[in-house]
């Protein structure tokens, strides 16, 4: 363990407290440093406790405003579209945070996920002429590309993006290409230290023309092992009283039908294994949990089917994941795969596709599965392989502690820093 021997105070800034995996990430990662010897604050536009250590910008209307001038430029551009329009960002407004208390005395700002309308190219601007140190960690893909947060199969962030696949009407300087060459000049020159939270990720990023040529660092997302804690399999079914199937799985994401979750290749790899004859339809239980959009999906699902809605209490999280045989991420891309270390530490098996995060998560058949990228049929051979591969609990969750406890991603970011203040010294 790297320990802390200079006294920095870092400013942590995302756009929500706890809202979304980013939030998350980096909510955890504050109480981390604040336990390792930092002084950490968070600034965020949309605060959502009490925590004397969270600070909010306090100007709602003007907060509202600018995160509807950014949609209207895109809805726009989209001749009044909504499809993908909360798929891409432009970063056209935004607030300056250079003159807030919180930002001078900082020795770091640690930039997250500042998109919707909080931070503007030129308030990013503003932060990079301040001359103080600049972290930041990605969450997506959103800082290697012009506007997308994922460029799915799209290589045109490699080079210069136009023709943009979000937009309704791609060309050659369409608006993707315009916000390109505005984020080409922000850029140019500026210092900044990049986190990704998986290789799979900084890959994407060292190939990005936007930002390929800034230094990139793999610290993983930190996980609280004080707020999830393994249950006795039975025991924790017997308090959720969510039925007497032999097998459970559990499906979870912000939005569980989002297109990038991959919830049709889960419930066409269900059938396939009802259809195979494998198992019976009363064999097996799905729960689901996060929002949903249209719950008509409910309705195709193969098997009994328990949707829990938004879940923020980590007892009740921590009882699904121990109740759980398996947890599955079928998501098309994933740049993490917070889900999975949860439910890990909690002592459930995950499968998921093995081409983006998870597989920095999962060593296939050790401590899951990784199945062929978008092959349904293989995501449920995964989960057989799951149900029966009596993997431990307790070593699942050691394994999760080794890699991703608070104190261990904390002084990764510390030694980081101090390399950072040591260089401007």
């Amino acid at each position: 363990m790297y320990l802390c021997n200079i006294k920095m105070r870092v400013l942590i800034v995302n756009t929500s407290e706890r809202t979304g995996g980013a939030a998350v990430a980096a909510q955890r990662l504050m109480v981390a440093l604040n336990n390792n010897g930092v002084k950490a604050k968070m600034l965020v536009r949309d605060k959502e406790t009490e925590s004397p250590a969270v600070v909010a910008l306090g100007r709602h209307m003007l907060e509202e405003w600018h995160f509807l001038a950014e949609r209207l430029v895109i809805w726009l551009n989209n001749l009044f579209s909504r499809k993908n329009l909360f798929k891409v960002s432009i970063a056209n407004t935004g607030t300056d945070i250079t003159r807030l208390p919180e930002f001078k005395e900082a020795d770091i700002i640690h930039l997250h996920w500042i998109n919707q309308g909080f931070l503007s190219l030129r308030s990013l601007r503003k932060i990079l002429q301040s001359g103080k140190p600049v972290v930041w960690t990605m969450h997506d893909m959103w800082e290697a590309t012009a506007i997308c947060h994922h460029a799915y199969t799209c290589e045109q962030y490699q080079t210069e993006c136009h023709h943009c696949p979000f937009l309704r009407f791609p060309a050659r300087h369409d608006l993707s290409n315009r916000v390109f060459r505005k984020k080409q000049r922000l850029l140019a020159g500026a210092d900044i230290h990049f986190v990704a939270v998986s290789q799979w990720l900084a890959d994407r990023a060292r190939k990005s023309a936007l930002i390929g040529n800034q230094s990139v660092t793999v610290i993983p997302n930190a996980i609280s092992t004080s707020q999830f804690s393994m249950t006795d399999r039975q025991d924790a079914r017997s308090m959720l009283a969510l039925g007497s199937e032999r097998y459970y799985i559990v499906f979870g994401a912000a939005r569980v039908d989002d297109d990038i979750k991959g919830l049709d290749y889960l419930t066409s790899a269900l059938n396939k294994l009802i259809s195979d004859g494998r198992y019976r339809r009363e064999d097996i239980r799905l729960v689901l949990f996060g929002g949903i959009r249209d719950e008509r999906v409910l309705a195709n699902m193969p098997v009994p089917t328990s949707y829990m809605g938004y879940v923020n209490d980590h007892v009740l999280l921590s009882q699904l994941y121990s109740a759980a045989d398996v947890v599955v991420s079928s998501s098309l891309y994933e740049t993490f795969g917070q889900t999975i270390i949860e439910a890990q530490l909690c002592g459930c098996t995950p499968v998921a596709f093995g081409n983006s995060g998870q597989a920095d998560i999962i060593e296939h058949q050790v401590n899951g599965y990784l199945a062929d990228y978008l092959s349904a049929d293989s995501l449920a051979d995964g989960i057989d392989w799951a149900f029966h591969a009596r993997l431990q609990p307790q070593d699942l969750k050691k394994r999760v502690i080794r890699k991703y406890a608070e104190s261990v991603v904390a002084n990764k970011y510390i030694h980081l820093y101090q390399q950072l203040v040591k260089e401007r010294l």
